[in-house]
């Protein structure tokens, strides 16, 4: 049997649903659209990852000859309803970036390590993983940029190793498979952040927002625009908008699977309240083994939470938002003041009133300084 077909056969024997190999050529196209919209993704160019040094795998590692990519179906379980609409199926699963002590990080650890238990070389670098999967011919594009699997849909995890070996290749042109003149997450999305399918502006992604938009991040901070926040619903770790009504996920969508039974246990205790006024102890049994993939730290969970809550328009979240106006960060105090403001009512006005009087720091103070205007 050839190395090609027993790295196909372990890959499946680990869990992965598809796997496809390509020529470890470069990809200049991502390159020059990256570039052309710098401005969009000055996070991610700017940051750790180096993603423009990946594009010529080449470039960092003059034996590499080819690039495996494997498919990860995440949605062979349901989902709790409690957690919809407020994370994203993506980190319900625990796929994304996992530690390679959970077992989505100990399967591509595996992976590697066979790899390098048969000699091959590889890669420590970002690649561009969609532009990948497409020329292996394991994936097409969606119009929301999303990436797509055969009877699969878009709830997948991609991962991808280049080798120095030269195994069995394919080089597929990139493809979108949607149906004819349809719209639907175009439509759907409600910050318009897909502006030209396939493309999209991460800046008005809910995902971005929730997860990007922190201090220290290269042309980022941890404000959120008001009217992006408006418009972010209960989201506080990811968005599956634009994949809820896409109708090649309709298999998956209306299909009846298990329940996984952790999920379950943590939609059993898991509200905004808890993630608004965060303790250490739910965030390290609840919040952290689910949303370890971007924040870092609490007060960036905890101001999403205070968005969730004012899009709810709930004033039963008022006496938890009243506490939350005495925490120590000026970021939560701050985005508790505009959720008092959505939520409205002589109540916030009140509460808002007695913290501007205290409030030191200024952020906040402008935060509660706009929230009376319109409560």
């Amino acid at each position: 049997m050839s190395l090609t077909q027993d790295i196909k056969d372990y890959a499946l024997d680990l869990g992965y649903s598809q796997v496809g190999i390509t020529t470890a050529e470069g990809f200049p196209e991502y390159i020059e659209d990256l570039q052309s919209r710098h401005h969009m993704y000055t996070w991610y160019l700017e940051g750790p990852r180096q993603p423009l040094k990946g594009a010529y795998p080449k470039e960092a590692m003059p034996s590499a000859q080819s690039i495996i990519s494997l498919i990860y179906d995440y949605h062979k379980e349901s989902f709790p309803e409690a957690l919809l609409g407020k994370i994203a199926r993506l980190y319900q699963a625990r796929c994304y970036a996992a530690p390679e002590h959970r077992i989505h990080g100990a399967r591509r650890k595996l992976m590697l390590d066979f790899l390098k238990k048969n000699g091959l070389e590889v890669a420590p670098i970002t690649i561009p993983e969609r532009l990948t999967a497409a020329r292996a011919g394991v994936i097409s594009y969606g119009r929301n940029s999303f990436a797509f699997a055969e009877d699969i849909g878009s709830f997948i995890m991609l991962a991808s190793f280049v080798v120095d070996a030269k195994l069995e290749c394919a080089d597929f042109a990139p493809q979108m498979k949607c149906p004819p003149k349809c719209s639907a997450c175009i439509e759907a999305c409600p910050t318009g952040a897909i502006y030209d399918p396939p493309r999209m502006n991460p800046r008005l992604c809910i995902t971005y927002n929730t997860s990007w938009t922190q201090d220290g991040i290269p042309g980022e901070t941890s404000d959120i625009r008001p009217e992006i926040r408006e418009k972010m619903g209960t989201w506080i770790h990811g968005c599956d908008i634009c994949q809820d009504v896409c109708p090649r996920n309709l298999g998956k969508l209306k299909g009846s699977f298990p329940p996984n039974a952790y999920l379950e246990r943590v939609a059993e205790d898991f509200d905004l309240t808890k993630l608004l006024n965060l303790t250490e102890e739910f965030y390290l049994r609840r919040v952290q083994p689910l949303m370890y993939n971007y924040l870092k730290e609490k007060k960036y969970f905890q101001r999403n939470a205070a968005i969730a809550i004012g899009n709810t328009h709930d004033p039963a979240f008022i006496p938890a938002l009243t506490q939350a106006m005495e925490d120590g960060e000026p970021l939560v105090r701050g985005y508790a003041a505009w959720a008092l403001g959505r939520i409205g009512g002589s109540q916030a006005r009140r509460i808002l009133e007695a913290s501007l009087r205290r409030e030191t720091a200024e952020s906040a103070k402008n935060e509660i300084a706009a929230a009376l205007v319109v409560v």
